[in-house]
């Protein structure tokens, strides 16, 4: 099982993602696309990515506007994957 991060750990690794924020026991992140279809085409590409990875995000989809919230389930809170996996979210929107 991945270890949890301290909330040291968590502040330090959002001086990175200044576009993640963290939301209780998890880091979110907000992306406005240009359309709706534009979005679908984002959390697809973002589907691929996480099931190599084998960690799946939350997805919340409002017309263009995407919500990523990443939290390790089985260990209760933010870990390792998930930083990575938000690292990879920012080069997919990059």
């Amino acid at each position: 099982m991945a270890e949890l991060l301290t909330d040291d750990d968590v502040r330090r690794v959002l001086s990175d993602l200044p576009d993640w924020s963290r939301d209780g026991d998890a880091i979110t992140r907000t992306v406005t696309c240009t359309s709706f279809l534009a979005g679908i085409d984002l959390v697809r590409r973002v589907a691929d990515a996480a099931e190599s990875a084998d960690h799946h995000p939350d997805i919340d989809i409002r017309w263009t506007a995407i919500t990523f919230r990443l939290s390790t389930h089985s260990a209760g809170g933010i870990t390792g994957k998930d930083v990575t996996l938000a690292r990879t979210i920012d080069s997919l929107i990059s």
